[in-house]
């Protein structure tokens, strides 16, 4: 049982989460004092907090698994470098948290991103539903202060009210919590209904996205974002479900694979300091096509962070 920074064992209480599979077979790291890093990937295996189907608390392992049909010497394509010459990821596996007792998670996750973002380093994490990124946008927040958010999703998720622990008002709670620039903060796919006045971030909805494409959708993110500080939030039922099946609340109308993708190493320079992918869930996917498409797009956007550093 891993002893990671912001661990909760305890004897007495069964926890959810194990060291596993990494992702792209990268180094496991249990010491993050010692890492040299520039990435570390996190897994959350929960999903306590969905308002439809459950499993996403498989989808640390699912994407992670996935991630070995990617794992191919020298560069890929269509970038001209190897991604592991440039980049240096290493996997701290999952958080731990008592089952039932959501708290236990948010406070083992701040843990560990506080420790990662406050070494410098980037954060790469798998959901678990999508509560699980406003514990990370706090602590890579307290670091970098208040961050433009790139969010792919086929609903806002910044609706009020419900419980605390709610995979649809968790931007709404980073808003009131100061963790946004939202002038500087864009939503991308959105084709499910959302109160439009006052409304804090610009909405490119699903339907727009299909008919601009790939490259107007580019234009309008970095015309939103500029040269602040980025982080990037990837609901994977922004994909229609024709590409991402396995999710617990799919949408029709959503991005080709390969839209989402030509938009991901579009983003290549842009200052991305987290990175999430959430809300696969395995048990519903046919022939793993939701992981694999979850694994490629987080491995694109680690190829745009490196190709910032070339």
């Amino acid at each position: 049982m891993s002893n990671q920074p912001g661990s909760t064992a305890n004897a007495d209480f069964p926890l959810y989460g194990m060291m596993g599979l990494t992702f792209m077979g990268c180094p496991q790291v249990t010491d993050l004092s010692q890492s040299d890093a520039d990435v570390v990937v996190v897994g959350v295996p929960f999903d306590m907090a969905t308002s439809g189907r459950p499993g996403a608390r498989f989808g640390p392992a699912g994407v992670r698994q996935a991630s070995a049909n990617l794992m191919w010497e020298g560069a890929r394509w269509p970038w001209d470098f190897a991604l592991d010459d440039v980049l240096k990821l290493e996997d701290a596996g999952n958080i731990m948290f008592k089952h039932g007792e959501p708290q236990t998670m948010v406070d083992a996750l701040q843990a560990q991103i506080a420790a990662i973002a406050g070494s410098g380093k980037k954060t790469l994490v798998f959901g678990g539903d999508h509560f699980i990124a406003l514990p990370v946008i706090r602590e890579v927040a307290r670091v970098h202060g208040p961050l433009a958010l790139v969010h792919f999703d086929a609903h806002t998720d910044t609706y009020a009210g419900g419980s605390k622990y709610d995979h649809g008002t968790l931007f709404h709670h980073a808003v009131q919590e100061g963790l946004l620039d939202t002038e500087h903060s864009i939503q991308i796919g959105i084709r499910t209904a959302w109160d439009r006045d006052g409304h804090p971030f610009e909405v490119i909805d699903g339907a727009e996205v299909n008919d601009i494409g790939a490259y107007g959708v580019l234009e309008r993110i970095k015309a939103r974002v500029g040269d602040r500080p980025v982080y990037v939030s990837f609901d994977i039922d922004a994909l229609d479900p024709a590409f991402a099946p396995g999710t617990g609340t799919p949408v029709s109308g959503g991005m080709t694979t390969d839209c989402a993708l030509k938009i991901a190493r579009g983003m290549a320079g842009m200052d991305i300091r987290g990175v999430d992918l959430v809300e696969v869930a395995p048990a519903y996917d046919h022939a793993d096509v939701t992981s694999v498409a979850a694994a490629t797009l987080a491995l694109e956007f680690m190829y745009a962070i490196a190709a910032g550093k070339k």
